[in-house]
């Protein structure tokens, strides 16, 4: 029996203790913005506890702002690491599939009972699987680089944005009963049809490298008319962003088809020319 606890014995050739090499302050900053957006989606599940949608709705957009902030920050910083990528997957799956589908369920699908928190689940779970088929994307050397431009799916935050769009008209002062809510489970379950999908989507990735110069005064007012709208009639901002994009997406699907023919079809002239 004393072989099975053997005491612990410090090893004599170690001198020293060892020392840890300092991690740079790029490589934290990004996991911080992460990590309050990880705050603010848990936040949001107490908030739909007690019957706060409103609040618990600003915290999931703002969530979702910090999430397309802290990958451009660990770009720019040139701090990306396996430990942001996996705490970005995990925090976006607690804001983007947990949170919105509680919030969901509180607000209207609990009239369904059962079957609301199917769609619920549902939708929790299309934004896990979304996640992780982004994940494994990652890893495939032969994706090529224009296909970067473009979501397979729609992207889980803007799935979460998306399916909150009954909360905002709500917001507004469009009542929902309990009559609306099979339209609303409908809603639900359509936006994790899209999420699942492989609907090519347009990602903007490789938008702001590099600005023309005659575009960055008209950027900035931009921003600041944006910023003003969101400021002064949030849900308002909310309805048409949600309304603009459901519409747009098959545009981005077009683009995308388009890009697929000019990929097929520059080998073949490539070959022609050839001889």
């Amino acid at each position: 029996m004393d072989d099975l606890f053997p005491p612990f014995a410090p090893d004599a050739n170690e001198s020293r203790p060892r020392r840890f090499k300092p991690i740079p302050f790029r490589l934290i900053a990004p996991n911080m913005i992460t990590l309050l957006a990880l705050c603010l989606g848990l936040t949001a599940i107490r908030l739909a506890f007690e019957g706060r949608f409103e609040p618990a709705v600003i915290s999931v957009v703002v969530a979702a702002v910090l999430d397309g902030i802290d990958g451009r920050v660990a770009r720019l910083l040139k701090g990306t690491s396996r430990f942001g990528a996996e705490l970005d997957s995990l925090a976006d799956f607690v804001n983007f599939g947990c949170a919105p589908a509680l919030i969901l369920y509180g607000f209207a699908l609990h009239h369904l009972k059962s079957l609301g928190w199917i769609g619920a689940l549902v939708f929790a779970i299309a934004m896990a699987l979304r996640l992780a088929r982004f994940n494994a994307m990652l890893d495939d050397p032969n994706r090529p680089e224009w296909k970067k431009d473009f979501f397979v799916g729609m992207p889980a935050p803007a799935g979460a944005l998306t399916g909150m769009l009954p909360l905002y008209l709500h917001f507004l002062g469009l009542t929902f009963e309990s009559w609306a809510a099979p339209v609303l489970l409908v809603y639900v379950l359509c936006i994790a049809l899209l999420v699942v999908s492989t609907v090519p989507t347009f990602s903007g990735k490789t938008w702001g490298k590099r600005v023309p110069r005659e575009h960055v005064l008209p950027i900035f007012l931009v921003l600041v008319v944006v910023f003003g709208l969101v400021i002064s009639f949030p849900f308002e901002t909310m309805v048409t962003l949600a309304t603009v994009y459901l519409v747009a997406l098959p545009v981005g699907a077009m683009q995308y088809r388009r890009r697929v023919k000019q990929e097929a079809a520059a080998p073949a002239s490539s070959e022609a020319q050839e001889p």
